[in-house]
């Protein structure tokens, strides 16, 4: 049993080919359970939809399990927010009381895309080019996580005061319209609560879009490891790192 849980404990925190592949196994599932979950919500109920959900949420509290087990602090997973976040997806699949209005809890799932650090680490090590994109990276699935969480709790909250968002679409074409600051105006959110949900997609939301456009287009750091301190960060027209002063040699287009 001891050697069970060595060989697990690898595949979750080791550097071998095999943990590498198993982490991005985790999130290949992760985002196929996103996928599942946002098409379930938009096609409605079906029959069998309760016994692809208990089987779904078996998976996730085996692998939620395994993922204890091995761990070297186990309070201070247990307690951390993506845990918790965990554990509400898990109850939502696994209890049909939890069904109905609390089917926006799910996508809460999405936030374990936030925490993936060691496959950020292994694609940065197996594909170099994202090296200079991570910010992107990192940017864009935090746009995804907001997006996605949102737009569940406008449709849940509004679908059964709002003629406008009927389905999980109309409530994500909402959240998108808003935070990209187009605002057609044929949906607006209705009630106190409604209204404070529009404050919240364009404050927060619009920030993080603005975020995201700025590193694609207009990046404020390149990314280049310094031979003699390691510093990552530099100004785009460094010559000179700012920590040690040694040369560096940052590649460029000539722009």
């Amino acid at each position: 049993m001891q050697s069970f849980k060595l060989g697990l404990r690898n595949l979750y925190y080791g550097e071998s080919r095999a943990s590498r592949v198993f982490r991005y196994g985790l999130v290949v599932f992760d985002l196929a359970t996103i996928v599942l979950l946002i098409a379930s919500t938009i096609t409605g109920p079906t029959p069998g939809q309760n016994w692809v959900d208990f089987i779904l949420g078996l998976v996730i509290l085996t692998e939620f399990l395994a993922r204890l087990w091995v761990t070297a602090n186990p309070q201070r997973l247990l307690f951390s927010w993506v845990t918790l976040a965990d554990i509400v997806v898990i109850l939502t699949l696994l209890v049909p009381v939890f069904g109905g209005n609390w089917i926006f809890l799910r996508f809460f799932r999405a936030m374990r895309l936030l925490r993936s650090y060691h496959l950020l680490r292994d694609l940065k090590q197996d594909v170099p080019w994202l090296r200079d994109k991570q910010d992107v990276i990192e940017r864009s699935i935090s746009l995804f996580v907001f997006v996605m969480i949102v737009a569940s709790f406008v449709y849940v909250t509004q679908r059964p005061i709002n003629p406008d968002i009927a389905t999980f679409i109309d409530a994500l074409y909402f959240t998108i319209t808003t935070l990209t600051t187009t605002g057609f105006g044929d949906i607006t959110l209705k009630g106190p609560w409604g209204r404070l949900e529009a404050i919240i997609i364009m404050i927060v939301g619009v920030s993080m879009f603005l975020n995201l456009l700025q590193a694609v287009f207009r990046p404020s750091k390149v990314r280049f490891t310094c031979h003699q301190c390691a510093l990552t960060q530099h100004d785009i027209d460094a010559v000179h790192c700012k920590a040690c002063g040694a040369m560096l040699k940052i590649r460029n287009d000539g722009a």
